[in-house]
């Protein structure tokens, strides 16, 4: 760091010489120039890359070689085009839950409706299950776990229970719309349907698929969907999940998307509608996406009275009482009974099912609309899921709706069971409960609110803007994590967000071990960070710090209207928020999505001009006065204090002119003070007023060591206490992206600098943000240093503790011994005499806990460190 104050007299008017006009002159130019070194660029939209001055690690080479290029389907705007199309597939599902042995089996006809310029020989199904057969590639492709010397017993029982579970579709048989078997080929988690004849472009063809397949325990083996057994009570719980075969997307960009399942890149999917008949035990009770269309049938008058009593108000009501689901625990029928489900204009289909359910709803005023927030969850739930699950639906379609579109379907639903986050049309499924006793921590309470409204916000992406998230994890879930901590900071003050806020992604961006946002999604690292994270947090830091609230706001809400009901893709948002912004966002995307520099700005020093009057007289008096402030040198100071006879003082002769007693070099002639005047006289008023301006001319060098550009936001503190906020655009780095020069103007004196300091860049090393440097304590404890042992010490120890207590058995014994033997006179004993040493009364000795006694805490505070810990989606999205 350093800090020079140098006169502008090399600027203004050098000393003495009093060529004042150039000296003027020079002055313009250089202010000029550093002022054009730090001033904003004015961005073009879309300029053009030009191949022959391209330079890659130019951080503000335009970003358009890297995007697919724009046709009518796709627009350089970010909109779709005017021959935008997509494929669609209706589904017609018979399925039946069986409860004895925990599978699942059914019939599913599917039309598949052609939409695309393109005629087809063939069509790709997705069977996800597949992922669960012990020779799939997601499982036989996974890296060894480190067990290192110990493993915990449920790893041991999840990679047991893995290899015995017979996972996977049993496909009895593809036919047409007419009953004739077609040829197929499984490949792992896709399955090719061969078609008797090419599928034109504008045309439909129906499929119908029978299957079964054992549903996973999801207690054991992670899963999306599954089941969860509960041992008092001989219940399960039902989360049924990627239950069917699924049509692939057929897109203009990619053709089929059948990159396989692997487990972290989820689900690329075509819209359509769905009728769905759920076969179930008749005492169970059914959530599902889309809507009941045989209520009569399945629900309990009271049931039906209840839901019309909360339609027409305005409070969470229970349709099915906690009372009730423990009765309905007891009862285990025999009998079946089927519900109806409809949805329309959907891209997936799930459902969940058991006898425990205790259902509450409450409507939701959503536009013109009414939307029912309804809750499923088990006693185990409460009290935590009565009061916090329905209401946190419910903030969640009321504020996602105002950055994006109002929320289009029926019913938006939360369901308590295995799986601890995972989205689907219309449902989702959430995990926290409250401990066995109904307690819980602020981590579980925090946990539940945030993965519902995740979850919940799901339904608008990639639900509804619909993202291919086999590719790019991060469209749906880094858009969402951003979304859910807006909703979050509107539930309550200082809700404690766990991603959003800049300085949350320090520690991240800081390590080495990351990929860009830009990477498929079955090969990112840290997913939680890269997929979740680090997207959330730009486009936090787009909208408080690059755009602007309102300019943001706009283009996100343009974004989410253009490609709902879409598929839209990275290029396309890209374009959209840079067209709708009208600000050339390049730099960010590059910086953000496309590498993993990480952003840490740096003060490397500052210097002060000060302009010079050329005045002689002052010039004088200020040389004068440094050189009485100059401290004399080490040397000089010894010097003086020898008994030294200086040769001049004993040799008069040296002795000249500059040696007179009145000789003073600072001494201003009169011809100077004339020359001056001369000087002055040419110059009109406002240039004379110019030469006594004390304005302070500040050049601040900053640095880019962390290679992200981005503004520069400063606090410049002054002397007479008050402080100012500036931010430098990011195009300050335009022409060099790795040290910048900045001038401040300013009347006041600047006594303190620093960058970022309201935390709204993610800055990785606060260090080196101010200026003078900040000296931050750090902390050690004290602690008291104990004595090792050794066999010897340890075997000592050992025979004198046998020793001791050997002894004390004999004073017991001794003690006993002397005691009367005849019951009267012991009672007459009683009271008169007191208790012997041997019969002291002492206070009982705790008992010492064994390890197994002190593992159970410990496995309980894991348990709830896991729990605050997975309040990320990733948890269980794998």
């Amino acid at each position: 760091m350093r800090f020079r104050s140098i006169p502008l007299s090399r600027v203004l008017a050098p000393a003495f010489s009093f060529r004042f006009s150039t000296a003027m002159v020079c002055l313009a130019v250089a202010l000029a120039g550093l002022l054009t070194a730090v001033a904003p660029s004015t961005a073009s939209a879309q300029p053009l890359p030009n191949p022959k001055h391209s330079d890659p690690t130019d951080k503000f080479h335009p970003l358009e070689p890297w995007l697919p290029t724009p046709n009518v389907y796709r627009t350089a705007s970010g909109a779709p085009g005017s021959q935008y199309w997509q494929q669609r597939a209706d589904y017609k599902i018979d399925v039946s839950l069986n409860d004895e042995n925990q599978s699942l089996s059914g019939t599913c006809e599917i039309t598949y409706h052609n939409q695309s310029p393109d005629t087809l020989d063939y069509l790709w199904v997705q069977l996800d299950q597949n992922r669960f057969n012990n020779d799939s590639v997601a499982i036989t492709s996974k890296s060894a776990p480190g067990i290192g010397s110990q493993a915990t017993f449920k790893f041991v029982e999840t990679m047991l229970a893995q290899r015995a579970f017979d996972g996977g579709y049993k496909i009895s048989s593809v036919t047409d719309g007419k009953g004739g078997e077609i040829d197929h080929l499984i490949v792992d988690t896709m399955m090719r349907v061969d078609l008797a004849k090419p599928l034109p472009p504008g045309k439909s063809t129906q499929l119908k698929i029978e299957y079964s397949y054992n549903i996973v325990d999801a207690t054991v083996i992670r899963a999306r969907g599954g089941y969860e057994f509960f041992e008092k009570d001989k219940n399960y719980i039902y989360e049924i999940a990627q239950w069917f075969p699924r049509m692939a997307a057929y897109t203009d960009y990619t053709g089929w998307q059948h990159h396989q399942f692997l487990g972290s890149g989820e689900f690329t999917l075509e819209l359509g509608d769905y009728d769905v008949r759920i076969d179930v035990p008749a005492d169970m009770v059914v959530a599902s996406t889309g809507t009941l269309k045989n209520t009569d049938d399945v629900l309990k008058p009271e049931w039906k009275t209840r839901l019309a009593k909360m339609k027409k108000g305005e409070d969470l009501e229970f349709i099915v009482t906690p009372e009730e689901a423990k009765e309905n625990e007891k009862s285990k029928s025999k009998e079946r009974a089927t519900w109806n489900f409809t949805a329309k204009n959907v891209r997936d289909f799930a459902f969940a099912a058991s006898r425990k359910f205790i259902w509450d709803a409450m409507p939701v005023k959503v536009g013109d609309q009414t939307v029912l927030a309804m809750s499923y969850y088990p006693n185990e739930a409460e009290p935590l899921w009565s009061q916090y699950s329905s209401e946190s639906i419910a903030h969640t379609l009321e504020v996602y709706g105002r950055y994006s579109f109002e929320y289009p379907y029926e019913v938006a639903i939360s369901v308590n069971g295995p799986v601890y986050g995972m989205e689907y049309p219309m449902i989702c499924f959430n995990g926290p409960r409250p401990e066995d006793d109904g307690t819980y921590s602020k981590a579980t309470k925090y946990g539940l609110i945030s993965v519902i409204i995740h979850e919940v916000g799901h339904n608008f992406f990639p639900m509804i803007v619909n993202s291919d998230e086999r590719q790019w994890t991060w469209m749906d879930e880094g858009l969402n994590t951003f979304l859910q901590y807006l909703t979050e900071q509107e539930w309550e003050d200082n809700y404690p967000s766990r991603r959003g806020p800049p300085e949350k992604i320090v520690p991240y961006m800081r390590g080495s071990n990351q990929r860009p946002i830009m990477t498929s999604s079955d090969e990112i690292l840290q997913f939680g960070s890269n997929a979740y994270g680090k997207p959330a947090t730009a486009l936090n830091i787009l909208r408080e710090t690059v755009l602007g609230r309102e300019r943001f706001d706009y283009a996100f809400s343009q974004y989410a209207n253009r490609w709902k009901f879409k598929r839209p893709t990275p290029s396309d948002f890209f374009r959209t928020m840079e067209d709708a912004s009208g600000t050339d966002l390049d730099w960010f995307w590059r910086g953000w999505f496309y590498s993993t520099d990480h952003v840490d700005v740096a003060i490397e020093g500052i210097e002060l001009y000060l302009i010079d009057s050329g005045d002689p007289d002052e010039a004088a008096e200020r040389k004068r006065k440094q050189k009485d402030a100059r401290e004399d040198s080490i040397s000089d100071e010894r010097n003086r204090e020898l008994p030294l006879r200086r040769r001049i003082e004993w040799r008069p002769g040296l002795k000249d002119f500059y040696n007179a007693p009145d000789y003073d070099e600072d001494k201003v002639e009169e011809n100077d003070r004339k020359n001056y005047q001369k000087f002055l006289d040419k110059l009109d008023d406002e240039q004379r007023a110019m030469l006594r301006r004390t304005t302070r001319f500040y050049v601040v060098h900053l640095s880019n060591k962390g290679g992200l550009v981005m503004p520069v936001p400063m606090r410049i503190h002054y002397a007479d206490s008050t402080s100012e906020d500036v931010q430098l655009p990011a195009e300050i780095w335009r022409v060099n992206s790795k040290e910048v020069k900045r001038l401040f103007l300013s009347e006041k004196e600047i006594v303190r600098l620093e960058i970022d300091p309201k935390r709204e860049i993610a800055d990785t090393d606060g260090g080196n943000n101010h200026w003078p440097p900040k000296l931050e304590p750090s902390r050690f404890k004290l602690y008291q240093s104990g004595k090792s042992s050794n066999p010897m010490r340890k075997a000592a120890e050992k025979e004198k503790a046998a020793e001791k207590k050997k002894a004390e058995e004999e004073k017991k014994k001794a003690a006993s011994a002397d005691k009367p033997s005849d019951e009267a006179s012991k009672k007459s004993d009683e009271g008169k005499k007191p208790k012997g040493e041997g019969e002291k009364d002492e206070p009982a000795k705790p008992k010492k806990k064994d390890e197994a006694a002190e593992a159970e805490p410990k496995a309980a505070k894991d348990k709830k460190e896991n729990e605050a810990e997975a309040d990320s989606p990733e948890a269980t999205d794998e």
